[in-house]
């Protein structure tokens, strides 16, 4: 065989070579984010009887591109490229997206439920003194007659029932008042303000249906509920979970799919650099 065809021959095997690499990176970034967005979707499905919970998106971006010819360059003295040639190197995961989209209510009756119908959080003091935010109304009192979550953090600003109280009742508003033992007119104990953010799905996840205040969100503002902008609560009810099983299955299906593919791609990839590599 002259010396030239086999010349020829090891330098297509090692262009093939390099583009077949490429095609497996390639592959395994699809791959790896397809990974993430499955255990975004899994989150979203294990929290879906989370009261308060908020579902996330996966958002994806491509990758960096290596330019074998730009658009616009000259194909002669007189002519330029319509079309540039670019080879992409794959995705991943450029973020993870809070959907701040309002529950259903879930009516309970509990006169400590409480839920907020429209934009706001709840502030829960954490023992550290330090405010944490959440959607979360699940509340009740503690031994002391005090307003607290599940966990026995007290709900801002710290309310303290008084003993004998017989019923609570909580406006629109947030103004608690209560009914005492012998006596036929209520008394106010206290009003539950709610915090909005400039930027609400900048705020960080800390686990315990609480968030995090961040740079990105932004600083709290407190409002009384049902002023301006800020949603209004409701008694006796709760915020279920946002999260649609139908939507997440339907997203599931497709990341599954595509994990498929992008395996597949791997596959035909290293078939193709076998074949290259068999060349004698």
């Amino acid at each position: 065989m002259p010396k030239f065809i086999i010349t020829t021959i090891l330098l297509l095997a090692c262009t093939n070579g390099f583009t077949m690499l490429r095609a497996l990176n390639t592959a395994a970034t699809g791959m790896t984010a397809q990974e993430a967005n499955v255990n975004t979707i899994s989150n979203n499905i294990a929290n879906v009887n989370t009261i308060g919970f908020k579902k996330g998106r996966a958002e994806f971006e491509d990758l960096l591109y290596e330019t074998i010819r730009n658009p616009g360059s000259r194909s002669s003295a007189t002519t330029r490229y319509n079309v540039g040639t670019q080879i992409g190197s794959g995705a991943t995961i450029s973020a993870v997206r809070k959907s701040f989209g309002q529950g259903s209510p879930q009516i309970t009756q509990n006169p400590f439920d409480l839920m907020i119908n429209g934009d706001g959080f709840f502030a829960i003091i954490m023992p550290n003194n330090q405010l944490r935010y959440s959607r979360d109304g699940a509340f009740n009192v503690d031994n002391q007659g005090t307003l607290v979550t599940q966990n026995g953090y007290k709900v801002f600003p710290g309310i303290t029932l008084p003993p004998n109280t017989k019923n609570v009742v909580v406006s629109e508003n947030g103004n608690m008042d209560v009914y005492i033992s012998n006596q036929v007119q209520p008394s106010m104990v206290g009003t539950i303000p709610l915090f909005t953010f400039a930027n609400p799905v900048g705020l960080k996840s800390a686990g315990g249906n609480l968030y995090l205040m961040t740079e990105s969100s932004g600083q709290a503002m407190q409002s009384v509920a049902g002023q301006g902008h800020v949603g209004t609560i409701m008694q006796g009810a709760l915020e279920s979970s946002n999260v649609s099983i139908m939507t997440e299955m339907t997203s599931l299906i497709k990341a599954q799919r595509a994990y498929e593919m992008n395996s597949k791609v791997m596959g035909v990839a290293d078939q193709m650099l076998q074949t290259v590599n068999s060349i004698r």
